[in-house]
């Protein structure tokens, strides 16, 4: 997990937040996928989130939905995603996280799909339909092979609750800053001090924030209080606004990318 821990560690050094930017992995094409992937580490990230493609993926909206679908439909796979990963880990050693649903940690075998994330350079799970409650199988093997976890807290999660995240948490702790699925919205949502320094209170892990950030404004808002913005939509929509064009595609989240991460930096 030093990866993960360093990346952090860097960004409250530099006086700024993390930049934690999604891609749903291989979409819309393995080739494509890495290529964007590879786009974004010249863009100020500090960590990769990689959605794993779900049939149902219930957490996220369109944008990431139809993501999925393309990377579907392209042939990804487990053992796809896993060997993009390794790919990855040739030219970067920027942290990876993987987004993804219990289903498919569960059909592979807990222990096996963790020891194989971590054999490609996976740094941290987060399991989106996983509550921490029925996470036991899932811990002991994250703690065995040294990936981090992370876990959800939102907008309507009590405190007892937010503690008990706190404890099986070893990654960061992934506050959705609001209630719904994923997605870009105009407005950044108002309670974000509040709700980071609730979060505080029970853990001394980082703290990111995401869902519905999609401006550099927005990122500024999240990144004065939260130790890591999240920034997933507005970055598949580079991919989705040039199929077919993949130089466009990486030109474009480059871009994207660059805008998005000037707003980490803290003021003072």
């Amino acid at each position: 997990m030093f990866r993960l821990s360093d990346a952090f560690a860097r960004a409250r050094t530099g006086h700024r937040a993390a930049f934690i930017a999604y891609l749903c992995a291989g979409d819309p094409d393995f080739d494509t996928s890495l290529a964007a992937c590879r786009a974004l580490l010249t863009s100020g990230v500090d960590v990769l989130e990689l959605g794993v493609p779900f049939s149902d993926p219930l957490a996220d909206g369109p944008t990431n939905q139809l993501a999925a679908q393309r990377a579907l439909a392209s042939g990804m796979t487990t053992a796809r995603v896993f060997e993009l990963v390794r790919r990855f880990r040739e030219f970067s050693n920027v942290p990876v996280v993987f987004y993804t649903y219990y289903n498919l940690v569960f059909c592979n075998g807990v222990d096996d799909y963790v020891r194989a994330a971590r054999a490609a350079g996976v740094d941290g799970l987060l399991i989106l339909d996983l509550p921490p409650e029925e996470a036991g199988e899932f811990s002991t093997a994250c703690r065995a092979h040294g990936v981090g976890t992370v876990f959800i807290v939102a907008p309507t999660t009590p405190a007892a609750r937010i503690a008990k995240i706190a404890e099986v948490a070893t990654g960061f702790i992934y506050y959705v800053s609001r209630e719904g699925v994923t997605g870009t919205h105009d407005q950044i949502a108002g309670n974000i001090p509040e709700a980071v320094a609730r979060i505080r209170a029970h853990t001394q892990l980082p703290v990111a924030v995401g869902f519905g950030i999609s401006s550099r404004a927005q990122v500024a808002h999240v990144a004065a209080h939260a130790d890591g913005v999240v920034v997933g939509s507005a970055l598949v929509n580079c991919i989705r606004d040039h199929l077919g064009a993949p130089e466009k595609i990486t030109a474009r989240l480059a871009e994207v990318a660059a805008e998005l991460a000037l707003g980490t930096k803290r003021a003072g």
